[in-house]
């Protein structure tokens, strides 16, 4: 994976804009991996799901608690991908009180797919989700990566963390 350039593809997001009015005042905007990626160096982590108790409960806040610290290291970003929809994702983050960590909905997999960790995890109702990772990103270029051991579709015991928590990132960029 390192050295290797992040898909291209587009997210489907959906931003504030008072002009739309009324009380869901926000409209589609379409977001690509070089608006999020080009010209920066972010920390990016993938998981399971919103709402999820190990996403919720540990790994999201964990990074939104260590941001200030990913910063002081030279990370301008820190982004949390997940295969769940801008409407979940929003009300997820909202639930979660993030301030920092920035959410992006890959809603049908696409980037997910492309990065090679797009598994089925039927076995608990969820349908294709993403493999838990982390990856530092430089310039749309995958510097690091962090990958849960033994990607799998398996269910509820197949759901291991710690290998891509913001502990690990943070021990890796202060290297």
């Amino acid at each position: 994976m390192e050295g290797r350039k992040v898909p291209s593809v587009v997210f489907k997001t959906r931003v504030r804009d008072e002009s739309v009015g009324g009380p869901n005042p926000f409209r589609w905007q379409d977001v690509t991996t070089d608006d999020l990626f080009a010209g920066k160096r972010v920390v990016v982590f993938s998981l399971p799901g919103a709402f999820t108790p190990t996403c919720s409960n540990e790994q999201c806040p964990a990074f939104e608690r260590l941001h200030d610290e990913f910063k002081t290291l030279g990370v301008d970003e820190v982004y949390c991908i997940s295969v769940n929809d801008a409407f979940v994702m929003f009300q997820w983050g909202k639930g979660l009180n993030l301030k920092k960590v920035k959410l992006i909905p890959d809603g049908s997999g696409h980037f997910t797919r492309r990065m090679g960790m797009l598994i089925n995890k039927d076995a608990v109702g969820f349908g294709y989700r993403s493999w838990r990772y982390a990856m530092v990103v430089k310039d749309g270029v995958i510097e690091k990566w962090f990958e849960e051991p033994g990607i799998n579709d398996a269910g509820e015991n197949g759901d291991p963390y710690g290998e891509s928590s913001p502990e690990n990132v943070l021990d890796y960029l202060k290297a």
